[in-house]
């Protein structure tokens, strides 16, 4: 049975962080790829840049090695939640895949807030990335695995403020940062 991951987000920028995420959790999960997914309309907080952007982004970090593959399957109309999109990810992939779904800690404190997360809960395993100062239980009857030794305190709205003050000096791979500045998002001139 292959294992997939699912590292699924706002990507408002795509970061190295995610991307370590990522990486870890394809080792100790022992995945054969991550799909990354950027939400397309997230229920939580809006995005800055719009889908068409940060899927762009997205695709360029994704550049950066055989193991991540870009997917636009949250590229519609409505509200996208984790549960619709595995649902479909498990029908179009069939029977013969076990489904990883990669998640910081602080996010995954929430999980019991979100739509559905009891019909979630037996389509995946919550691989869980510790964050700085970030705790959290596991409800009964999730599968999880503790992803280990990746504990990186960058954010994403941290790196917008940066950007919009000009600095240089950010926590994001070379042709995303480059994408920014051609396209003037999150306030670079």
């Amino acid at each position: 049975m292959r294992r997939i991951g699912i590292l699924g987000g706002t990507f408002d920028p795509i970061h190295n962080a995610h991307l370590e995420m990522a990486r870890a959790a394809a080792a100790q999960c022992e995945l054969s790829k991550v799909l990354v997914i950027p939400a397309g309309n997230p229920p939580h907080r809006t995005a800055t840049a719009s889908f068409a952007d940060r899927f762009r982004m997205v695709e360029i970090a994704c550049g950066c090695g055989p193991l991540f593959e870009p997917s636009p399957i949250e590229d519609c109309v409505g509200k996208s939640y984790t549960v619709d999109t595995v649902e479909r990810l498990r029908a179009e992939y069939g029977p013969d895949v076990a489904w990883y779904f990669i998640i910081g800690a602080d996010a995954f404190d929430d999980i019991e807030s979100w739509h559905r997360w009891r019909d979630l809960v037996p389509l995946v395993t919550f691989a869980i990335v510790g964050r700085p100062g970030a705790e959290y239980r596991i409800p009964n009857n999730v599968c999880a695995k503790r992803v280990e030794g990746v504990e990186l305190p960058v954010s994403a709205s941290d790196i917008r403020a940066k950007l919009a003050e000009g600095q240089d000096n950010l926590d994001l791979p070379a042709g995303v940062l480059n994408y920014i500045r051609e396209r003037k998002l999150y306030g670079v001139s």
